[in-house]
């Protein structure tokens, strides 16, 4: 038996069957015409510091919405689906923009940061926001993506081990075994760009004062042809800063060595702008990147964080648990972002990448990556892209096929552990895009603006946005799961009053003291 092969038949169906997954989703909140909205976060929904399934993204207008984990990609969808429900109940005559590239916006600096009041973490949250508005402008802040965010049970680790002929703690073992889906992931990242990107078009605000090789659509709308996910390309979350940062994930030891002169050493460039001006703070930190989170990946390797800590810290410390999906776009053809179809061809190939065999990565392979990324992004439904592996040159549609067909035998293991076909059903559709690009969503999103909107990327936009809105206020809400929610909010107020009164030192003090934590703690470097 191949590795491959041993890995697979080493997951038992009650392994298989307790998957976990969860899903965070963010989105605009804008006004009835689709302009951006420029009220505060809504007291109805709760703190944005302290709720569990509520909170903001980079904007005040940023809703970001997030599940429980779930081993049932029904089970998520449905919960996405209420959460959705009690905020369109409490946002007015607001609706929540249905596509990952923003609406009309404002000028720059008329977009609203995220507010999360008095406490320390909570200016923390907001003054990293305010660096990031002046490291890379607040418009590339305000598009909007699902993560998902996946892990196999603690259950699996040692039977994997086990199959591996692994020697050494679990814990070392599930570390390396994260770090391998990942390098894969990353490898193949690309499919899901073409699979699911349904950003082709921009408005034109998005790229105001900005160098772009769009071209025009119609009034107001910029495209590529052969677009994918312009959210995923050079015009998107991209950094040319970050460019010069080869992060290696062929270990959790050496992807923190990466990372630790980004987050510890003053890059010329932001050191200009200050920490302060006078009593107004500018960033948190003169570095490459203020905080873990400012490092723009497709994917990355997490553990939940103890208040006041920092994740390259957590992740030292106990290891990974999940990891998390950062390169899909919001599905403007579903009312949240996401359906259980996708969910479960993530399942799919997430653990495609854990099982198969993953060679270290090299700056040759990164680098290839990147082209990858870009070339998809922004020309993915060209039949004549050509990708780069292992140094040669290949067919989207041909890699993508190889990749499609090792996915099958574990589409069939899942439908086996649950019943039925919907993981065989996830493949073969992802195949039939794959054989069409006319199926994918971005070529969809193209074929609407030009026949039902007038070559208007925003009309296309607002007209499922108003739908979205009325059919989630027409879904009824159960009583019992209206309260809850109610009480969530009401708690997280609460508990955000609580973190204001517990601080005892100034916010200058907590700064230095958060920044200055040993970020290696834990781990042999």
């Amino acid at each position: 038996m191949s590795v491959f092969q041993k890995r697979l038949a080493t997951l038992t169906p009650a392994i298989l069957r307790d998957l976990r997954r969860g899903v965070e989703k963010e989105s605009l909140r804008v006004r009835a015409d689709g302009s951006l909205a420029d009220t505060p976060h809504p007291p109805a929904l709760g703190s944005p510091l302290t709720h569990p399934n509520i909170t903001t993204d980079f904007s005040e207008a940023q809703l970001e919405l997030i599940t429980g984990v779930h081993t049932d990609a029904e089970a998520c969808a449905a919960e996405l689906t209420e959460i959705h429900q009690f905020v369109y109940r409490n946002i007015g005559e607001e609706m929540l923009w249905c596509s990952s590239m923003p609406c009309n916006l404002p000028a720059d600096d008329a977009i609203p940061i995220g507010r999360y009041g008095r406490s320390n973490i909570g200016t923390a949250k907001t003054v990293y926001r305010i660096g990031l508005s002046h490291r890379y402008g607040r418009r590339m802040q305000t598009i909007s993506g699902v993560h998902y965010n996946f892990s196999l049970p603690e259950a699996a680790w040692p039977l994997l081990q086990k199959a591996d002929d692994g020697s050494g703690s679990v814990r070392e073992y599930q570390d390396g075994a994260y770090f391998s889906l990942i390098r894969n992931f990353r490898r193949h990242s690309w499919l899901l760009l073409y699979l699911f990107g349904a950003s082709p078009a921009v408005c034109k605000t998005f790229v105001a004062g900005r160098k772009h090789g769009l071209e025009r659509l119609a009034g107001g709308t910029l495209y590529l042809p052969g677009a994918t996910s312009l959210r995923m390309g050079p015009l998107g979350y991209q950094s040319e800063a970050q460019a010069a940062l080869s992060v290696s994930y062929n270990s959790l030891e050496g992807y923190a060595r990466s990372l630790y002169r980004a987050l510890t050493e003053p890059y010329p460039r932001y050191a200009a702008i200050g920490i302060r001006d006078g009593d107004q703070y500018r960033q948190l930190s003169p570095t490459l990147l203020q905080i873990e989170n400012e490092f723009y990946g497709t994917i990355r390797a997490k553990r939940p964080v103890r208040p006041g800590e920092r994740p390259l810290h957590a992740l030292g410390e106990r290891g990974v648990e999940y990891v998390e999906v950062r390169c899909l776009d919001l599905d403007p053809f579903c009312p949240v972002g996401i359906t259980a179809a996708t969910m479960r061809f993530l399942d799919v190939f997430l653990l495609h990448c854990a099982l198969s065999e993953s060679p270290d990565d090299t700056p040759e392979e990164i680098a290839a990556i990147n082209h990858n990324q870009h070339e998809v992004a922004e020309g993915g439904r060209d039949t004549a892209v050509q990708l780069l592996r292992r140094g040669e040159k290949l067919s989207l549609s041909e890699w993508g096929r190889r990749v499609l067909g090792e996915c099958e035998p574990i589409a069939e293991a899942l439908d086996a552990a649950r019943g039925g076909g919907a993981y065989r059903d996830a493949v073969a559709a992802a195949g039939a895009a794959l054989d069409n690009p006319l199926l994918t969503p971005s070529a969809r999103v193209l074929h609407d603006i030009a026949q039902g909107h007038g070559n208007s990327y925003l009309q296309f936009v607002l007209s499922h946005s108003r739908q979205y809105r009325a059919d989630h206020l027409t879904l009824p809400l159960p009583a019992n799961v209206e309260s809850r929610f109610k009480r969530a909010a009401e708690d997280s107020l609460a508990e955000q009053q609580e973190t204001e009164a517990r601080d005892t030192v100034p916010f200058e003090t907590f700064r230095q003291q958060y920044l200055s934590q040993d970020l290696l703690g834990g781990l042999r470097l």
